[in-house]
């Protein structure tokens, strides 16, 4: 079969990205995501036959790399609350097409589960962790974890033979103190910082504009102690800006969906955990492809449906917010549920 028919959007984007979410519940609660107030213990989550299987899941992704896909991310909620993931990894590795299979994760219990990882097929993975300062990171998890249990996850995921980035989301008044000390911690390391501008996704997380710290004035604090010169992206749809410490090889990037968004070359499908397909981390609706699969629609139907849904993509939701910011107050997927 192979990658035959690449297909395109309006834009002229290739479909070459897909994030599956496994499960829309988490351990920790975010203020920026799952804010606990609303995500409490009565909270209805997803019954388990609402989820996709794992055959479900690897049947979708066969007929997404027929049309183009190289990558998964498995994400959530929290990814490591799936029972038997490494299944699922193992499951996706055999895939004709798939080159790269990573994973999203705010890393408490990946100590426990990194060996089963890599065994599996797992190449990278994502940590999230936004300070290292434990009172400042217990009052942004929601008081779930602390920062020791997370570093741990880091260098048993290294230890495992994965490649580790490390996600800082920045929010002004909140952790950006923590910009510098998170850089210096993590230079010489090998793992790769990433910063990530505060964003409005979601519903919840009441976000404004004066609690994003710009992609210009994070690069300016670590420049200041730790001089920078900027790198070439990796490949077309790279999100983060890349910088290497001058003269290493040591790279940190920043993301920025909010100043200087990266839309015009964004190749990223999303599958939300119950089988809805969206086309933008912003969007409000999505496509119900579980339906498909359970009503017992061939494969042929359900690429033309995908084929379909994506030669129609128009998304540029972070352009578009910058360019005028009045924009109606669209309701939008919820992070949680459509993963990172």
């Amino acid at each position: 079969m192979g990658n035959m028919n690449k297909i395109t959007d309006t834009l002229q984007r290739p479909l070459r990205d897909l994030r599956i979410s496994v499960t829309d519940r988490c351990n920790f609660r975010c203020r920026y995501c799952m804010p606990a107030e609303i995500f409490g213990p009565y909270f209805q989550f997803l019954k388990n036959d609402q989820l996709l299987s794992f055959e479900e899941i690897t049947r979708l992704a066969r007929i997404f790399a027929s049309l183009g896909v190289e990558k998964i991310r498995l994400s959530g909620g929290e990814p490591l609350l799936r029972k038997e993931l490494p299944k699922l990894i193992e499951m996706l590795g055999s895939i004709e097409g798939i080159s790269d299979i990573a994973l999203t994760t705010n890393g408490s219990l990946l100590a426990k589960h990194a060996k089963a990882l890599k065994d599996a097929g797992l190449h990278r993975v994502n940590v999230s962790l936004d300070s290292l300062d434990d009172k400042v990171f217990r009052q942004m998890n929601g008081g779930r974890c602390d920062v020791k249990t997370v570093l741990e996850g880091i260098e048993a995921a290294a230890k495992a033979g994965m490649k580790v980035k490390v996600n800082m989301v920045v929010q002004k008044g909140i952790n950006d103190q923590d910009i510098v000390p998170m850089a210096r911690y993590f230079r010489g390391t090998g793992h790769v910082l990433r910063f990530i501008e505060f964003m409005d996704v979601g519903n919840s997380n009441g976000w404004n504009l004066t609690q994003v710290v710009s992609k210009q004035e994070i690069f300016e604090r670590v420049n200041a102690e730790m001089p920078l010169e900027p790198i070439p992206s990796n490949y077309f749809g790279e999100v983060a800006s890349r910088y290497r410490y001058c003269g290493t090889n040591e790279e940190i990037g920043i993301i920025s969906s909010v100043t200087d968004s990266f839309c015009s070359t964004c190749t990223r499908a999303r599958l939300s955990a119950d089988g809805n397909l969206y086309t933008c981390l912003f969007a409000s609706q999505g496509t119900d492809l579980r339906a498909q699969l359970r009503s017992g629609a061939k494969d042929e139907e359900i690429r033309n449906l995908i084929q379909d849904v994506w030669s129609r993509r128009a998304d540029r939701y972070s352009e578009e917010r910058f360019n005028n910011t009045t924009m109606p107050n669209k309701k939008k997927i919820e992070m949680y549920y459509i993963g990172g």
